[in-house]
């Protein structure tokens, strides 16, 4: 993958009897190779559904999702999805849950394991491969997730709120997890939070919607993830007190003009 692109998507839910609710409206950017995006917002700006549309399992009301070009119509092998309550199967063993995607594709047996345990590896589950997901930790289920998509060999990542129900200290830890697998793996990966800090931690750019219907009203470059002591630096303070504005700016004009 070269290049992920929204091109002026509006999506629309529909319902009985009504107009139905539009969640997107206007939705348009795009992800290059390797980069790492963050989308914040209200609740109900439509950012899991651009997650969906992203990972082929949602087409747009209008406008266009494309990689290299070609319209996303269908979920891809190279696309991974991981959901906040992980999408587990609790009656199969750590190593099973991180072989499902590549059983799923088809992949043989042996190559299926190898996979699976250099992915358990590189989260440091490789000693759990036996056990089953309710002896484990939030964060090794989290991990687990994780390892299960890099098995795939995947070249887009992608994250709905995928550290949502962990404490303080863990959430950060898995934070540094998820930036050191990106720059070691070299994958693009969007992530959709509602935490600000957890966004200019992980994003090279971030983008923030504007309530329901969503639309990006602001893209913030962050060049500095993954500097020493990021999280402590002033420039980290800056730019969540920049997103933090733009955020509630967004919030009261929706606000304003809903009492108009």
């Amino acid at each position: 993958m070269q290049r992920l692109h929204f091109d002026d998507i509006t999506m629309r839910y529909s319902s009985e009897g009504g107009k139905g609710t539009l969640a997107l409206d206007g939705l348009s950017f795009s992800v290059a190779k390797g980069e790492s995006v963050a989308i914040i917002g209200p609740s109900g700006c439509g950012k899991s559904s651009t997650l969906q549309m992203a990972a082929g399992l949602l087409q747009p009301t209008s406008g266009k999702v494309t990689i290299d070009g070609a319209p996303i119509t269908a979920p891809r092998q190279d696309t991974s999805l991981i959901l906040q309550d992980f999408g587990l199967l609790p009656w199969k063993t750590v190593r099973d849950n991180a072989e499902l995607g590549l059983k799923i594709h088809g992949v043989g047996k042996a190559e299926r394991r190898q996979r699976a345990e250099r992915a358990l590896g590189l989260v440091g589950l490789q000693d759990f491969a036996q056990a089953y997901p309710s002896g484990l930790s939030g964060g090794m289920r989290q991990r687990l997730a994780l390892a299960r998509s890099l098995a795939l060999d995947v070249d887009l990542l992608l994250m709905d709120e995928p550290l949502s129900a962990l404490d303080a200290l863990l959430r950060e830890q898995l934070q540094d997890t998820l930036l050191a697998l990106w720059q070691a793996q070299g994958y693009a990966q969007i992530l959709v939070t509602h935490s600000i800090e957890e966004a200019v931690f992980l994003g090279q750019r971030i983008l923030v919607l504007t309530p329901r219907p969503g639309r990006v009203i602001a893209v913030v470059d962050n060049p500095d993830v993954g500097s020493d002591d990021y999280r402590g630096s002033d420039a980290f303070f800056e730019r969540c007190t920049d997103i933090r504005k733009k955020l509630r700016a967004a919030v009261e004009a929706a606000e304003g003009a809903s009492h108009a």
